[in-house]
């Protein structure tokens, strides 16, 4: 190292100088509100034998855990530890003010993206929001968390994977496991550091417009996809790109009466343990760093003031060490009012919240728990145990030395590698539920493509793409289905499109039908009236049917739609779920250069009145659960 004074050595005696002339400085750029850490990296301190280590031990990367954790408590304050418990959200919090009032975390809500939403752009914010932490007397790094549920989908350009109902339908771990490793390192590139992902939520009502965020409607699916937290956060923790995974919603948000989200699950402790609380238990056996509380209540009490099933059994029987963080204003919901109170407060940190996401009122949050813990109605033992758990993981995970953007990452952002993963995955998930013979197409064959999906990777993709709700359009580069049929397809096949399926006659040897839902995301999703096809949907298969060219409709849904009555008149139907960016891995199964190997990852009913419809229920369903078809068999 160089001394800051020419000709000084760094040993013996003058090494203590030298350490003194560092620690000046220090000060120096603190009180200037620049983050000296990053300027002069930790202050070193004479130990045995003259090497250099850290002045406080929390600093100390050579240390165990626990001990910088004990360490770094002592000192902290009152204000230091409100701070670590709240994370408001980007646009309604400065960098100064991470630093003035010790904020432990950030994050983007979905569609919450700097200008120009790129890749770089997003490290710059990021970074800039950490040397505001790293600004403070004790410079406790901040986490930033992102929706990163099908890979990094807040940032234009970021590989898009499929959403999570089509990955149950490829039952394959370790694709999940590397799914999870690409996306860890497409978010290391720009700085966040913690996923709110994956969800764990068991859906057992395909009205509930969350569907397709769940694995499944059975625990096994789920629990085995749980692999997504091993990809996120490395063989180990705090290694090159390893970012902190989140298991959520706890729990039971996939069992609400009617499928509504945020509602109230209406079940017994029993089937509560039995069908939603498995993956929440192999989360934990697999060291997740995090779990993040459901909006929905248990037979009438909101989850985020219910004691019982976060401490005693999560914390308590479940042994999770981690910390629990809200849902997005969930604290404020639990009176059913808008805005909260200090009750509110109370009780959610009781019940063992230890992180509140209050994107907005932080500082009305922050001055309300700070009364709470005043008149005791929350002990300070409530207080450090849930500093306790937030540091841990902030420590485990290396944020201490190595809180910035690994921009050395930047290229593997929507990289060619990651998207071929991205396309084996969607290949895996496609799930062929019919087929008279007209699948897999020839090479040579002349197809007439339809649909408004067909060509669109807006649609494609879903919600929380780029935006909360996801939208149609070019919403970020990809491969759309179209594109990818004529990619796969070769110079040999003659492909013609009409979104509409206008202008088809008997001279095709085939039609594909790209239809299904528009992007949506949670409550907005909610289908309580029926799982119908679209009008327009209808309209366009209908017109390549009356050619009497056959015709295989490719469904781009996040769950099982009402088909059963139109079905035979279908040539072949393909659930294709919402592939993503990578729309060739449809292709890929439509031309056979891949065999169709999904399995339904849900039971798909009759009819939107056979809901709720699951397996082992007694009722007669269209394809039952696990169902799937091959070429040849």
């Amino acid at each position: 190292m160089r001394p800051l004074v020419p000709g000084m050595a760094v040993a013996g005696k003058t090494f203590l100088m030298y350490c003194f002339s560092v620690q000046a400085v220090r000060w120096r750029l603190l009180a200037l509100g620049l983050p000296a850490l990053l300027v002069l990296g930790p202050v070193p301190a004479l130990a045995a034998g003259g090497a250099a280590r850290p002045a406080a031990p929390y600093l100390d990367p050579a240390l165990p855990v626990a001990a910088r954790v004990d360490d770094l408590l002592s000192r902290m304050s009152l204000d230091d530890k409100l701070g670590q418990m709240t994370q408001p959200e980007r646009r309604y919090i400065t960098p100064e003010e991470v630093g003035r009032y010790r904020i432990g975390s950030v994050m983007s809500a979905g569609g919450s993206a700097p200008s120009p939403n790129t890749a770089e752009s997003w490290a710059d914010m990021v970074d800039g929001y950490q040397k505001g932490a790293l600004s403070a007397p004790l410079r406790i790094p901040m986490m930033y968390g992102v929706d990163a549920v099908h890979g990094h989908n807040n940032v234009v350009g970021a590989t898009i994977f499929p959403h999570d109902i089509g990955l149950g339908a490829a039952r394959d771990p370790a694709l999940v496991r590397d799914i999870g490793a690409a996306t860890a390192e497409e978010m290391t590139a720009t700085g966040a550091d913690w996923d709110f992902a994956p969800c764990l939520c068991v859906a057992r009502d395909d009205r509930w417009g969350r569907t397709y965020e769940s694995f499944g409607e059975v625990p096994a699916l789920p629990s085995a996809m749980a692999s997504l937290i091993d990809g996120l956060q490395g063989a180990e923790p705090g290694g090159p790109a390893s970012v902190l995974a989140t298991a959520k919603h706890f729990v039971g948000d996939g069992g609400t009466e009617g499928g509504r989200d945020r509602g109230d699950a209406k079940i017994s402790e029993e089937e509560l343990r039995a069908v939603h609380l498995p993956p929440f238990r192999e989360a934990v056996r697999r060291g997740v760093a995090s779990v993040m509380v459901s909006y929905s209540s248990w037979n009438g009490v909101k989850m985020h003031a219910n004691r019982y099933l976060i401490t005693d059994v999560l914390k308590g029987e479940l042994g999770f060490k981690g910390f629990v963080v809200s849902d997005y204003q969930g604290v404020d919901r639990i009176d059913g009012k808008a805005g909260f109170t200090r009750d509110e407060i109370a009780k959610a940190v009781n019940a063992g919240i230890d992180m509140v996401m209050v994107p907005q009122k932080w500082k009305d949050f922050i001055a309300g728990l700070r009364a709470e813990v005043k008149d005791g109605t929350v002990p300070m033992a409530r207080i450090d145990d849930a500093n306790r758990r937030i540091l841990t993981e902030k420590v485990r995970f290396g944020l201490f030395e190595r809180p910035m953007a690994d921009r050395s990452h930047l290229a593997a952002v929507g990289s060619a590698a990651h998207r071929a993963l991205a396309r084996r995955a969607v290949a895996e998930s496609q799930v062929l539920l019919k087929n008279d013979g007209v699948l897999p197409l020839r090479r040579d064959a002349k197809v007439f493509v339809a649909g408004r999906s067909a060509d669109d990777i807006g649609m494609q993709s879903g919600g929380w793409t780029v935006t909360w709700q996801g939208a149609p359009g070019r919403t970020t580069p990809g491969t759309t289905i179209l594109q990818g049929i004529k990619q796969v397809a070769g110079s040999q096949a003659k492909i013609a499109y009409d979104r509409d399926g206008e202008g088809i006659d008997e001279s095709y040897d085939a039609a594909v039908a790209v239809v299904g839902e528009k992007p949506y995301a949670e409550y907005h999703g909610d289908r309580p009236g029926g799982l119908a096809l679209d009008d327009e949907d209808v309209r366009t298969i209908e017109r390549l049917r009356v050619s009497g060219v056959p015709v295989a409709v490719v469904l781009v849904s996040g769950r099982p739609l009402d088909v059963a009555s139109r079905l035979g008149g279908w040539n072949a139907l393909v659930a294709s779920w919402l592939p993503g960016t990578e729309g060739a891995g449809v292709a890929d199964v439509l031309f056979g250069a891949v065999r169709p190997s999904g399995r339904l990852p849900v039971t798909w009913p009759r009819g939107g009145g056979e809901e709720p419809v699951n397996r082992g229920d007694g009722k007669e369903p269209l394809f039952p659960f696990g169902y799937g078809l091959t070429y040849g068999g």
